[in-house]
């Protein structure tokens, strides 16, 4: 193993340790942040198959250690939505324009935060509005690696807190992401160098989240909803940005 390829996985270890830690305190944010990151050590058409593959034990952990708390019902209704448009996003990774999709992300997330704060006690959504809210998601994490960001306000609203709102948003990333990684088998962009990468991140950022779960815990619920808007912005930020 050469030296270059060394500092990079030292470096990508560390980023998976720290914002897996990250997304079992606020839900979202290792994708969002992981992405700019692994872009950077190994390309973006690696980059985005690395990031799923790492999301996926990522989010596989936060549904383990908040399995006690899981929304069934809701987890159904948005793979429902998420399945179908995963593998259309998937299919159209190598050719689509993400800069500008991410912009118009980040102006959203913006919009979702004002919103809260304007309307702290929002209607809470109907069940049935998590198959559109999947289909969104499905189609937008798979051009982009994570739009974890966009869902959290739906889950917040339904009355989601600290396990209950980790563990379902986690299991109905699950989905997409398991969809994402067959997708992209079928388009060639699971190469030996993506398994063997993802393979070696998956350890740190396991790690991540049962530090981020020992965490999240001790929170209080008005408290956790303040990181979670907090970390919307920042997400907003790195998208406007062009991260």
């Amino acid at each position: 193993m050469n030296k270059e390829l060394l500092l990079a996985l030292l470096v990508g270890s560390a980023s998976s340790f720290l914002l897996a830690g990250v997304s079992a305190i606020a839900g979202f944010g290792g994708g969002v942040l992981l992405l700019p990151v692994f872009t950077a050590l190994f390309g973006l058409q690696v980059a985005v198959p690395v990031l799923t593959l790492t999301q996926l034990a990522s989010n596989s952990s936060r549904v383990w250690l908040n399995r006690t708390e899981l929304e069934a019902g809701i987890i159904r209704r948005f793979a429902g939505g998420a399945i179908p448009f995963a593998v259309a996003g998937g299919l159209l990774l190598a050719s689509a324009p993400l800069s500008p999709l991410k912009r118009l992300l980040g102006v959203l997330l913006l919009v979702v935060v004002a919103w809260r704060r304007i309307n702290p006690r929002p209607r809470r959504p109907a069940a049935s509005t998590f198959v559109t809210v999947g289909a969104l998601s499905g189609f937008g994490s798979a051009l982009l690696g994570s739009v974890g960001p966009l869902t959290a306000p739906f889950f917040l609203s339904f009355g989601l807190v600290r396990g209950a709102y980790i563990g379902t948003e986690a299991a109905c990333a699950l989905t997409m992401h398991l969809t994402k990684t067959a997708t992209y088998g079928a388009g060639d962009l699971l190469s030996g160098r993506v398994l063997l990468l993802g393979l070696l991140l998956t350890p740190p950022t396991l790690a991540g989240a049962w530090v981020g779960k020992r965490l999240t815990d001790r929170l209080s619920e008005q408290l956790f909803v303040r990181l979670v808007e907090a970390g919307l912005v920042v997400a907003a930020v790195l998208f406007l940005i062009g991260f």
